[in-house]
């Protein structure tokens, strides 16, 4: 009988995560682009040469931090909502700190309509460190899903004080 229990025990044990896996693909990325915190500068309007007008680069609502670069970003989303994300090499792009990682910690964030009103899907808030060299995994599940993605972006985030430092490149064709 104690067999019999433990033999079930096992087989349920392994089924469980089998099925909590589940779940098609909602939208991958492959590659990243770091934030360029101005999107748009006018010409010099003043006389002593300062610019008049700096749009900052906000995205879907997030405004961005900056200067970042991302040396490489693969991610899945599935439509049960887990997430799998795997950065490498964001680091500081720009001023003093430089190729340093800022000791950030970091969160994945979809936002899936292109116009507002804009509903962020994102892992836990509290982020996962950077490492030395700016390598990152986040395994989790969005805090909500969509039924699907028409116009998906991808955007790592501080912990801190939520601004994006890359985006995702989404994947379209089927390839590893």
């Amino acid at each position: 009988m104690r067999k019999l229990a433990a033999v079930i025990a096992l087989t349920v044990g392994l089924v469980g995560p089998i099925m909590a896996s589940d779940g098609a693909t909602l939208v991958r990325f492959k590659g990243g682009i770091g934030v360029q915190p101005i999107s748009n500068v006018r010409p010099p309007a003043n006389a002593d040469g300062t610019f008049s007008i700096v749009s900052r680069n906000i995205v879907r609502g997030v405004t961005p931090a900056g200067p970042w670069r991302i040396a490489n970003l693969r991610a899945e989303i599935k439509t049960n909502g887990r997430i799998h994300v795997t950065g490498r090499g964001l680091l500081l792009a720009a001023g003093d700190s430089i190729g340093q990682n800022a000791n950030q910690r970091v969160f994945a964030t979809l936002i899936c309509e292109a116009a507002a009103p804009f509903v962020p899907r994102s892992s836990a808030f509290t982020g996962v460190p950077l490492e030395p060299n700016g390598d990152f995994e986040i395994d989790d599940v969005l805090d909500s899903i969509a039924a699907s993605c028409p116009s998906p972006v991808l955007l790592i985030r501080s912990a801190g004080n939520g601004s994006w430092f890359a985006a995702g490149i989404q994947q379209l064709e089927e390839e590893d």
